[in-house]
């Protein structure tokens, strides 16, 4: 209410008190953390598992629930009216947050749909299309949530976290569309958004944003290399490594594409002597990528990546020795390999095949004896240090693997093809005598943690048989393990001795322990033994062992026994006459009949 007054200044008066309802509330500034808000809901809701099915599903439920709570339907029961969410609703007195939540959770909807079909397209390549769809659906949600946060409703935050979520859904589109370029612009641009929007948040958040800079450098390296055409041999390691990461599906195709001509090149290939030509093309594919696998190694410092590296090589060899199977199969005359018989080519290349697989078998084998290493300790070697931070290694779970790489070299020597190559041979033997010096070390360490010194001495001289054999021989130039041999030999001379040492320590202790355990656990009581001096502590209790009251037992002979064998000839008199009475016989029908009508039966009672 105003009140009036005759005052000059009555003019003013009414202005401020108009003035004063009209003021404007300040508009509410949502934040919205876009990627910790989807990042726990992929987490919690399937995608912990790959699982997108799932989350897809969670993303339809959400959106239901958020138009119900909000009052904000699309149409009723029977007829569908779209709504999509405007700025209205996030400004003025009833602007709820919320509503930003709709076009966010229908992006993820979308995306989680063609990732889903990604998934199934391996085997159905029609879905490839349905995929792209649902990209471009998402990319129009992301691209709506994008005009609403660019508004005053949201703080910069939220509108570099939108500007970061639309560029990587659009860099996604286009790189399943093999839009090299503009794929990488987009990843790129998110990229960037992402590592300086962590670099301005405190250090207990940093670590989400640092995770998802990762993500993107994989596709930004596989479309770099399609960018450049993939001229360059120097990048087929990178290629692999993106395999070996996961990221690439279609290695395959892509070899096929990227080195069609390098495979015309590779015709032949020579191999201890002995050129060979390559006929399947899966097989010269496999040689150009086992080719480039050792730069791959190289590279690689860690030993689940180069773990990883060659079991997809080994996957890949497989591919290529059931090609030249297929074509042995093909030809009756290459079937049966008689002894003597001058190998053929597509055998010689079979024994090759094999002889890879089986060496690239025995090298990962060998990366995971590396692994066990770091996380052993061997008390043989006090200048190692344990940097492990998993599971303790035992020295037998070194030896069962040493005992798995004797079995891969056994099946090197039984190559068909190779059985009369001296040379090979004698270089697979070797191989085996190293192993066998490395096995028999472990064994006598785990000898050792049984107190068994005796058999661990044995082992170890073995062990140095072995060793000293292994060193005089040539060995095959993809293994030289000639310095860890030399390691253990010089282990070995040390701990030798050693376990000899416990062992005639263990012997002394042993007879002392006999005698005195065997005086200690006495039964005897005292006046039994006056002759020897022991500290009997139970003499000084309330019952003492000095004379045994109650006498033992003693043996006798006991009371003859007498078999009654006349009762067998005895004749016994009839009882009959006591079994039955002859008064007494069985009731009759008269009988029977009187007893019912009630008279006539004079029984006793």
């Amino acid at each position: 209410m105003v009140v009036q007054e005759d005052n000059p200044n009555t003019g003013d008066v009414q202005e401020k008190t108009e003035s004063t309802p009209v003021a404007a509330e300040p508009p509410k500034i949502f934040t919205v953390e876009i990627l910790h808000m989807i990042k726990d809901a992929q987490q919690q809701h399937g995608l912990r598992h790959g699982d997108f099915q799932r989350y897809r599903g969670y993303c339809t439920r959400r959106i239901r629930r958020l138009r119900k709570a909000l009052k904000y339907p699309q149409g009723d029961k029977r007829h569908f009216k779209r709504r999509d969410v405007t700025i209205g609703q996030l400004t003025g007195k009833k602007a709820d947050e919320r509503f930003i939540h709709i076009p966010l959770i229908s992006a993820e909807r979308a995306w989680a749909y063609a990732m889903q079909l990604k998934q199934e397209s391996n085997t159905e390549q029609r879905k490839r299309f349905h995929l792209v769809n649902k990209l471009r659906r998402a990319c129009f949600y992301a691209l709506q949530l994008q005009e609403l946060c660019n508004t005053e409703a949201f703080d910069a935050r939220t509108k570099l976290e939108c500007e970061a979520y639309v560029a990587w859904m659009h860099g996604t589109l286009h790189f399943e569309l093999q839009l090299w370029k503009t794929a990488g612009e987009h990843l790129k641009r998110a990229q960037v958004v992402y590592e300086n929007l962590g670099k301005a948040l405190p250090d207990d958040e940093q670590e989400l944003y640092r995770a998802k800079v990762n993500e993107f450098t994989p596709n930004l390296r596989y479309c770099a290399y399609n960018i450049s055409g993939g001229a360059s041999g120097g990048k087929i390691d990178e290629i692999l490594e993106l395999r070996a990461q996961g990221v690439l599906e279609n290695l395959d195709v892509l070899v096929s594409q990227t080195k069609t001509e390098s495979s015309e090149g590779l015709q032949t290939i020579d191999w201890r002597g002995r050129k060979v030509t390559v006929r399947p093309e899966k097989v010269r594919l496999f040689l150009l990528s086992a080719q480039e696998l050792d730069k791959s190694l190289a590279k690689t410092t860690k030993q689940d990546a180069k773990i990883e590296l060659i079991e997809r090589i080994l996957m890949d060899c497989k591919d290529a020795i059931q090609a030249v199977r297929d074509e042995i199969k093909q030809d009756p005359k290459l079937r049966s390999l008689t002894t003597g018989q001058t190998v053929s080519g597509v055998q010689y290349l079979l024994a090759y095949l094999s002889y890879i697989r089986h060496s690239r078998t025995l090298q990962r084998n060998l990366c995971l004896v590396e692994q066990a290493k770091l996380n052993f300790d061997d008390p043989n070697q006090q200048s190692q240090q344990n940097v492990g931070d998993g599971k303790r290694v035992r020295p037998q779970d070194l030896a069962r693997l040493y005992e798995i790489i004797l079995q891969n070299v056994t099946e090197m020597q039984q190559i068909n093809g190779l059985e009369e190559d001296a040379k090979y041979q004698s270089e697979v033997e070797y191989l085996a005598i190293t192993f066998k010096a490395f096995r028999c070390y472990y064994i006598a360490l785990t000898l050792i943690d049984m107190k068994k010194w005796k058999e661990a001495v044995a082992l170890y001289e073995r062990a140095s048989n072995y060793a000293t054999e292994a060193l005089k021989g040539k060995t095959s130039p993809e293994f030289q393990l000639q310095e860890e041999l030399k390691k253990v030999v010089s282990a070995i001379d040390g701990c030798k001795f050693s376990a000899h040492a416990y062992s005639v320590l263990e012997d002394d202790n042993s007879e002392e322990a006999g005698t005195t355990t065997k005086s200690q656990k006495t039964t005897k009581p005292l006046y039994e033994r006056l002759s020897l001096y022991k500290e009997d502590q139970s003499l000084h209790t309330k019952t003492p062992n000095v004379y045994k009251l109650t006498p033992d037992m003693e043996p006798i002979p006991c009371k003859p026994l007498f078999f009654d064998l006349a009762m067998n000839y005895v004749e016994l008199p009839s009882l009959e006459d006591k079994l039955e009475s002859p008064g007494k016989k069985g009731p009759s029908i008269t009988g029977i009949v009187k007893g019912f009508l009630g008279w006539g039966g004079g029984g006793n009672k």
